[in-house]
């Protein structure tokens, strides 16, 4: 059996209750429901009064659509990062243009992408580089897009506050921390004239009714939440010291993924993958793997043995 440790998702996923209503399935989502689920997010998310928040069937329909509804320029991408970001801004016409970082920003430059905490090395910007430069798009017409999908693990990083004054975006993500990625459910948060277009386009009912029950409960459900940042973090830990007696240097990520390097790591790869255990590698760079946290210690110790050889 495959052990799977290429993505970033929380592999103790929130336990959804045996007992949802059979009416979830049966009939339309209500506006009820979806306010409720807005309301949810934005007391999970601390949302500031002013910003808004608009629901999604996940953030990748979100990637989508924004580059459509943004107006007309270049984008900066800060890279290396998830790549569907410059894909959807390059198929919607834009040209993108790759970034270290969001310091001294082209004139070109209308809108930027950054994803913070960073895929893959867990790189943060701060808010106040976030903020200024947001303050530079906005004299440019455009606008800052803040990916959140991994801040869950560290809340006090969101840049959610700028959103009132500022035109920023914030994706974020539910399915990674709460590990109901096949959920399909995201936030946009933003200014309310760019939330509208952003509602506007997705449409009537862009989530399923099962996904706003099972999303109220969860964001709600704080003390799970609370714990779960303990566990990830500490089970991060225990992955960072099997990957440091294989030989690995580790150099980024967060509490849902490790980035480690190793000069060989090519064939590191490859040797896992002949057992069975397929982690993630980069084509922009052959020294690196992201590994997922496994989610039993049998797992664990799975690996190890499958690193033995490296030592």
């Amino acid at each position: 059996m495959w052990l799977d440790l290429s993505t970033g998702v929380n592999p103790w996923p929130w336990p959804i209750p045996a007992d949802l209503p059979g009416v979830v399935w049966q009939r339309l989502p209500s506006r009820a429901d979806e306010e409720a689920l807005i309301a949810a997010a934005r007391e999970a998310y601390a949302v500031p009064a002013g910003a808004e928040v608009v629901a999604a069937a996940g953030t990748q329909s979100l990637i989508q659509w924004l580059p459509q509804l943004a107006s007309a320029g270049p984008v900066a991408v800060v890279e290396p990062t998830y790549n569907e970001h410059a894909l959807a801004w390059r198929m919607a016409g834009h040209e993108v243009i790759a970034r270290a970082g969001l310091e001294d920003l082209p004139e070109a430059v209308r809108h930027a992408v950054v994803v913070n905490p960073n895929n893959p090395d867990g790189r943060v910007i701060f808010r106040a580089a976030l903020a200024r430069a947001a303050a530079r798009l906005r004299e440019r017409g455009g606008w800052l897009i803040v990916d959140e999908a991994f801040a869950d693990i560290e809340p006090e990083i969101s840049a959610v506050g700028l959103c009132v004054d500022l035109p920023v975006v914030v994706l974020r993500s539910f399915g990674k921390f709460y590990g109901l990625a096949g959920l399909r459910l995201g936030f946009a948060i933003a200014h309310k004239d760019i939330a509208q277009r952003v509602a506007l386009a997705l449409g009537p009912w862009p989530c399923s009714g099962p996904a706003l029950t099972i999303g109220i409960a969860a964001l709600r459900d704080h003390e799970w939440a609370h714990g779960t940042r303990d566990a990830l973090q500490h089970q991060a830990c225990e992955l960072d010291a099997v990957l440091a007696a294989a030989g690995f240097r580790m150099v980024g990520g967060t509490g849902l993924f490790r980035l480690a390097q190793r000069a060989d790591a090519s064939k590191v790869h490859a040797s896992l993958a002949t057992q069975h255990i397929w982690c993630r590698r980069f084509e922009w760079a052959d020294d690196l793997l992201r590994f997922g946290l496994p989610s039993h210690k049998h797992d664990l110790d799975r690996l190890a043995g499958a690193l033995a050889s490296f030592k």
